[in-house]
Formats: C-alpha cells, structure tokens, sequence
C-alpha cells in the first residue's frame, strides 16, 4: 500500500522504503523486494545465528546462553561471534542472487516494485486461504518512478547550516564556544552532526563539559539531541517533540519553559514520546512532563523530569532517574539495572508499577539515596530553574517520605554479594 501510494502520487523516488519482520530466507527477501521495499531489517534471525535459543526470558535477566542478561556468570556462556552474522547474510544473499538469475532479473535494485512478478499459488488449497485475495496488493500501478532514484538533493541539516560552520574554533582546537539560535519542528535531529564531528576529531571521551554550549527558543524537532557527545550542551527553552536524547552518549540537553509562560510547567509535557532512549551516558533535565516511555533502554543516563506517561524506564539497565511527579502505567517493567526515584504525591504508585522485577523502597533520612536524590534536584533546579523542584527542596522533610525508590531485584543483590567481596 505505502509503495502504491507513492508511486501515485510521484514521491516514490525521494524515499526508500524498509521492510522487516520474520525475515528469515532470500526468497522473504525476494518478496519484500518485488512488493517494493529496498531495506530489510533482520533481528530474530541475526540473535539465532548468535546462539540465541528463544526462551522469551530478555526481560527477567535470565537468559542462558547470555544474549540479554547483565548477569555476569550467565554473559560468560554467550559464544556468539561477528563471523556468524557474516556467514548467515552471506548465504542469504547468495540464495537472493539465485532466484535474482531465474527471474531474469540483473539485481536487487531492479526487483524493486516488480510485483507483476508475483503471483499466488492456487495449489495451496487450505481452508484459510482459500478465500484470500491478493490482486490488489499485487497490483502494480502506473507512474514515473517505481523506486528510490537519487534525483532530488537533500537538503542540509541545521547542523551543517547553523551550527558546524560556527564552531570552527571548538572543533579544531577544543575552545569553548557558545550560540544562540532560533529553532522549528522541522529542524530534526539537532546536534548529531555536531556530535559527529567532535567524536571524529577527538574520540570517544569528545570534549571537556560545557565546552560547545547551544542556547536555543522555539520547538525542536523530533530526534533533538539525539547520541549527543561529550562536552555539548543543548539548552532549549521552549519545547520538543519525540526522541530527545535518543542515544545520549555524555552529552546535556536541557528543555525549560519560557519564562513569561503563564502555565505551571509541571502540569504540561514538554518534551514527546521515547526520550532517553537507549541512552549510554550524559544528561536529560525537562522542566516540565515527558510523554510515553521515558528512559527506556537507559544504560548509563542521569535524568530528572517533572512527570511522565505510560512504560517509563522500561528495560532500563544503568543510571538514574527522578520523576518529580505523577507517572503512567507500567512503570519499570522488565527494569534490571539502575535506580529510579519517583515523587509519590498520590499514594498511588505502587499500582502503577511493574512490580515483577523491582521492590519499592522509602528514601530513609541522611542516607546515600537522600544525599544523592537531594544532589539531583539542585541540578535540575540550576539547570531549569523549575518551581516544582524549589517546592520539593522548601519541604523536604515531608517530601522526602513521599519519594519511592525503584530498586531492580537483581541489581540489589548483585551490588550486595559485590560489597561482600570487597569486604
């Protein structure tokens, strides 16, 4: 359908289309590609070929071949290697340039949309199927390009406008450097290309804190910040739309209302859907509520919010997370690593949280966890300046009982037997 309508409309050479799930021979590929796509996407077929044995157990920590486990003594029976997924796509692709040659048909670009190709098998005489109709699906329609054909070029990035051509000095000799600017939402992916120049220039570790510091008003795009490097701080003051943060690899972005915002910030969501995710390092500050599946995946993130949607810190692994207000449902699930502290003001989060890998514990008065929490709500405060943290600080003695801490199981036990160890 998506190829069809493309075609109709003449869009079809300016996007390539990608197709996935249950791929597993040449011939799905083959299928795929005469349907119209020119990407696939393997996943479970790659794991298999790594040794994964489909025990359906990635979110208990406890998978036996040690493909999705933190568990040390379990990480040590993964026997996977790269030359496995090598040779798995090598045959694979041999077996798409076979039926490639019985098709008469020179390359894979060239199955692209061919569905007049394909046909059903009317042989196949069972009851389900006895009644489908494909004709539409494989019909292929009239236009000037029936695939990705490279005749429009893309337009540059913000990045490559406004942002790389006036850093020159920071990415050449590391000086600190500061911009301000204006954004929209159809500026995406904000600071990836930037983040790719410092990582290219000087490694992994990128450059000292706040060395590129970018200021900037009005709504970003999805994707803002995106595996943002060490030593850039993005500081938005407006709002945001999905996917900020995503991949965060030590860098800092900071999203705050405007100052003369007559609303209360943290009764409003201001950044969207899947912030944080798969984040490895670095830090989030929102100065208002996220929306669905916050810090998702997070591995190593530090991030603190005023609110959040449904499936927050779901599969999360590293790092911590402060929520200085009210939460979805489904909070934690499958959470095996990491500390989340919520801001129970309802007396309701225990029904809100998955509770199957995670206890609930009280934040007790002049522990670590106080010290810690206390710590990363005057950061939020010096980054945000947000009125619901300074209200939390100003009654700390009430608030402090009204915090959960979200403990992963595992991860509980782990940190014990290791300061056993150490003792």
């Amino acid at each position: 359908e998506a190829q069809q309508t493309l075609v109709l409309n003449n869009l079809r050479s300016r996007v390539r289309l990608q197709v996935d799930g249950q791929l597993k021979t040449g011939r799905d590929v083959i299928i795929g590609a005469l349907l119209g796509a020119e990407e696939f996407g393997f996943a479970t077929t790659l794991l298999v070929s790594l040794g994964c044995v489909m025990m359906r157990k990635c979110h208990e920590n406890s998978c036996p071949v040690g493909v999705a486990t933190q568990d040390p003594e379990l990480r040590k029976c993964f026997k996977g290697k790269p030359e496995y997924i090598e040779n798995f796509l090598r045959m694979l692709a041999g077996e798409v340039r076979e039926i490639l040659a019985s098709l008469g048909l020179k390359s894979l670009h060239a199955a692209v949309g061919r569905s007049d190709l394909l046909k059903m098998n009317r042989a196949i005489d069972f009851f389900k199927s006895r009644n489908l109709d494909f004709s539409r699906i494989l019909k292929q329609v009239t236009g000037e390009h029936i695939r990705f054909e490279k005749c429009v070029e893309e337009d540059p990035s913000f990045d490559e406008v406004h942002l790389i051509p006036h850093l020159k000095n920071a990415l050449e000799k590391g000086e600190v450097s500061t911009l301000k600017l204006n954004i929209g939402n159809v500026d995406r992916t904000v600071g990836t290309a930037l983040s790719s120049a410092v990582i290219r220039r000087f490694g992994a570790e990128g450059l000292p804190k706040d060395c590129i510091r970018i200021q900037l008003t009005g709504c970003a795009g999805q994707s803002f910040g995106a595996f943002l490097a060490p030593g850039i701080s993005l500081e938005l003051t407006g709002e945001a739309n999905d996917f900020v943060g995503k991949g965060l690899s030590g860098g800092e972005i900071i999203i705050k209302t405007p100052a003369a915002a007559t609303f209360e910030a943290s009764q409003n969501v201001i950044a969207g859907n899947v912030v944080g995710y798969g984040a490895t390092s670095g830090t989030i500050y929102l100065n208002g509520q996220a929306g669905e599946r916050f810090a998702i995946r997070n591995s190593g993130m530090t991030m603190v919010l005023e609110g959040g949607g449904d499936h927050g810190c779901e599969y999360m692994t590293g790092g911590r997370v402060v929520v200085l207000g009210p939460v979805g449902v489904n909070f934690a699930a499958g959470m095996s690593g990491g500390i989340a502290y919520v801001y129970d003001e309802s007396g309701d989060f225990d029904l809100k949280c998955n509770l199957d890998t995670v206890d609930l514990e009280t934040v007790l008065p002049n522990s670590s966890d106080e010290a810690e929490l206390i710590s990363l709500i005057q950061q939020h405060i010096c980054a945000t300046g947000s009125k619901k943290a300074k209200q939390v600080l100003a009654a700390w003695q009430d608030a402090r009982s009204r915090f959960v801490k979200v403990f992963p199981v595992e991860y509980k036990q782990l940190l014990a037997k290791t300061a056993k160890i150490e003792d």
